[in-house]
């Protein structure tokens, strides 16, 4: 892992259901930001902000040196996931081979930029609670944190709630975009 004279990982959280074009654009001008001063950016692989900020980082850091993504379970496990809600319409399956070939890319780029969780009791019950902690994960290994905090009809951002609040709870300086969509 390379590290820069006074490096700073900040964590990047956000919705995955839906994001628009002014949200794309918010948080692609963030990550350069963080990147071309030298900083690391931290996220938890998922959708729509996740998704975004690792693929505009990868642009800048070719090697990944600068990006941590936690997931919530094994890559494989996460894979099926979400190719299981592509088929049930949840997402469409162009968004989850996207994510899968994201994440895939950057396990093979870098494999100690995805840190993936071995609990292999992700299940669709225990699904909020692995990613309320990867959420804990995020923040844990972050200096600050940026949240694109998306409302939309359907959902308030409860997970981008979850690691605003433990990042306040860890003391870390916290700044919040909010979005209604």
């Amino acid at each position: 892992m390379v590290y820069f004279r006074n490096m700073k990982w900040i964590g990047i959280s956000g919705g995955w259901r839906k994001t628009n074009q002014e949200i794309e654009y918010k948080i692609r001008e963030v990550v350069q930001k963080i990147i071309q001063c030298g900083d690391g950016i931290v996220s938890g692989g998922a959708l729509g902000v996740d998704y975004i900020a690792t693929n505009e980082a990868l642009k800048f850091d070719s090697k990944a040196n600068m990006i941590k993504v936690f997931l919530p379970t094994m890559l494989k496990k996460y894979s099926e996931h979400y190719r299981k809600h592509a088929n049930l319409g949840t997402i469409t399956k162009e968004q989850a081979e996207n994510l899968i070939k994201q994440l895939t890319q950057l396990k093979k780029i870098n494999p100690k930029a995805l840190i993936e969780n071995s609990d292999i009791n992700f299940t669709e019950e225990t699904k909020k609670i692995m990613y309320y902690e990867r959420n804990s994960k995020v923040v844990d290994f972050s200096d600050e944190l940026i949240a694109f905090h998306i409302k939309t009809k359907e959902s308030e951002g409860a997970g981008t709630e979850d690691t605003i609040e433990k990042a306040n709870k860890k003391g870390i300086p916290v700044k919040v975009f909010d979005f209604v969509i």
